[in-house]
């Protein structure tokens, strides 16, 4: 190609892109609103599967680099009951196929893959328009503008690029998780730990849900799910952290106490996360010289595929334009065409998901019935 590619947003869809287009020669240039790469932390664990993020890294050329950073252990999995009883506790044989990482190390090495001065931080975009000829002009909070043959929105859930191409908005699944952090668990909260196990834990029941990780450094991370709507989170004084978990507390009364501990025991203040979707079969018209990719494309609840799509996403999209150097259009479509129906599947399996459905098609449990089998031969 005889212009460089503008990509926004510096999350692993954007950064795989990066690096996918520059193992094909292909310049880019990735503009991220935050000031630098430890501006905030970057998330807790990530399962990476074999299917889709997995390849993603492979043609990102990454794949001894990733194995590097994966966790030993982490795909344990335990399913127990709220009162403790433990339905599955399946160990980690080294066999599966969704090896965790942390984020933050995952992002860094994806970074570090990068020439110098590809990511240009502290660039927040403020909109975007079409100049014509698939042109497209950004303008930056700072009041600077780039203009560019080829704009790639991988901006997240809010996207400032999505607007070119579609007037879908995310809204509100019904559901919002609390996020909490418990340290050194094996001395200072050996029940919860116990109870955790040395992987990923989940408890379900109709909405109401804890699922936790062990992640690096003996540290508990737990998502606290509660299917109710946001005026309910606005009734809860988020900053009274004291206040707010013991609001929170309150939703699982009778509970175990090894579990409930995950969240009045929390070492962090409670984060509130409202989970946001777009409609599961967004699509656009093709529009010249712009796409989009990840949460940016097909936000959806969350289901253990977002990261995932996302990567695989920028390497797809990456690959189409080494394929078509010479006919961008081409490799857009091309890329959409195999894009739209991959992420409004996962779309819509995670929508019927975040309502935490009680009928006999339970997405959760269908979730898990997936994690639990991951051994099995494709």
């Amino acid at each position: 190609m005889s212009t460089g590619v503008t990509i926004i947003g510096a999350g692993l869809g954007g950064l795989t892109l990066a690096r996918v287009l520059h193992i094909h020669g292909i310049p880019a240039t990735v503009h991220e609103a935050e000031p630098s790469p430890a501006a905030r932390p970057q998330g807790g664990m990530l399962d990476i599967h074999d299917y889709n993020g997995q390849l993603a890294l492979e043609a990102a050329g990454l794949t001894d680099e990733f194995r590097g950073l994966v966790l030993e252990g982490r795909q344990a999995l335990r399913i127990l009951d709220p009162d403790g009883t433990v339905l599955l506790d399946k160990a980690d044989d080294g066999t599966g196929g969704r090896p965790e990482v942390q984020r933050g190390e995952l992002r860094q090495m994806l970074l570090d893959s990068l020439p110098a001065g590809t990511v240009r931080w502290g660039h927040k975009v403020s909109g975007a328009r079409t100049l014509g000829d698939g042109r497209h002009e950004v303008t930056f909070a700072d009041g600077g503008t780039v203009v560019t043959g080829l704009l790639v929105g991988a901006d997240g859930a809010w996207s400032r690029v999505r607007p070119l191409l579609s007037t879908a908005t995310p809204e509100y699944t019904g559901k919002s998780v609390v996020e909490t952090y418990l340290f050194d668990a094996g001395i200072r909260h050996p029940a919860a730990a116990k109870a955790v196990g040395g992987g990923s834990m989940i408890v379900h029941t109709p909405g109401r849900e804890i699922f936790a990780h062990r992640e690096k450094d003996d540290t508990l991370h737990a998502y606290v799910g509660l299917s109710e709507p946001q005026e309910w989170f606005t009734a809860v004084d988020f900053t009274d952290a004291a206040a707010a978990t013991a609001r929170i507390a309150e939703e699982f009364d009778g509970w175990a106490p090894e579990l409930t501990a995950l969240i009045t025991d929390t070492d962090t203040p409670p984060v509130l996360r409202p989970l946001y979707a777009l409609p599961a079969e967004h699509r656009w018209d093709r529009v010249p010289g712009v796409t989009l990719l990840g949460d940016a494309a097909h936000l959806s609840a969350p289901n253990g595929e977002g990261a995932n799509l996302a990567m695989l996403d920028g390497a797809e999209l990456g690959k189409a334009l080494a394929a078509h150097p010479d006919d961008t259009e081409a490799a857009l479509t091309a890329y959409e065409q195999a894009m739209f129906p991959r992420s409004t599947e996962a779309a819509t399996f995670a929508g019927a998901e975040a309502q935490g459905t009680d009928t006999d098609h339970d997405p959760i449990r269908d979730l898990i019935t997936a994690l639990t089998r991951q051994d099995e031969p494709r």
